[in-house]
């Protein structure tokens, strides 16, 4: 009984991985991290408070 729970849980935490991995790759497709000039940038430009 307690090896099908890790066995459940290993599964689980396998998926979970693969999809935040095909999320990742997605967001790299996609150009969401190409903005290399704002942050760079950023410190110049004043706070609007």
């Amino acid at each position: 009984m307690p090896t099908e729970i890790v066995m459940v849980l290993v599964g689980c935490s396998t998926a979970f991985a693969v999809t935040f991995l095909g999320a990742f790759i997605w967001a790299v497709k996609t150009g969401q991290f190409e903005d290399r000039t704002t942050p760079a940038m950023r410190i110049l430009l004043d706070d609007k408070e």
